[in-house]
């Protein structure tokens, strides 16, 4: 067995999906038919086992992350 490995939808071209490595930031394409279905960009997957899954913890701890920037910045330009 291998180790587990994340990426982030970057963006999705006919039916290639660019996925970008949470981890180290490298890039790679694959078919969207070797994905799950409801994918969109941002979306975050776990590769584990020769297998893509949807990883909504990761997922929904990013998007926490980013709320809280942009909430930080729109704080910063009231002021």
């Amino acid at each position: 067995m291998g180790d587990i490995m994340k990426y982030a939808v970057d963006r999705i071209e006919n039916n290639i999906v660019v996925l970008e490595n949470i981890n180290n930031n490298s890039i790679k394409e694959v078919n969207i038919d070797e994905l799950p279905n409801n994918i969109k960009e941002g979306t975050i997957l776990k590769y584990y086992n020769k297998t893509y899954t949807i990883d909504t913890n990761e997922e929904n701890i990013r998007r926490k992350r980013i709320q809280d920037k942009l909430d930080r910045l729109k704080r910063l330009k009231t002021n």
